[in-house]
């Protein structure tokens, strides 16, 4: 369905509608990127904590199991 305008100040008043809810669009996105960012960061924290935990866990493991072969 085409709309039909009857004057030039319907089509501005439609042109500044449309623009303004393109900024809308264009903020939310923003808003979006930030939060998907943050929650991004977060597991990367997580991901590196386990990462460590991991790391000292083997070497303790490997400690322990040369410490019972030495006896």
């Amino acid at each position: 369905m085409k709309k039909t305008y009857n004057s030039f100040l319907e089509i501005e008043n439609d042109l500044k509608r449309l623009d303004l809810e393109r900024q809308i669009h264009v903020e939310e996105i923003k808003i979006v990127n930030k939060n998907f960012n943050k929650d991004l960061e977060a597991y990367q924290w997580v991901s590196k904590i386990f990462g460590q935990a991991k790391k000292y866990g083997l070497v303790y493991l490997i400690k322990r199991f040369l410490l019972d072969r030495m006896k």
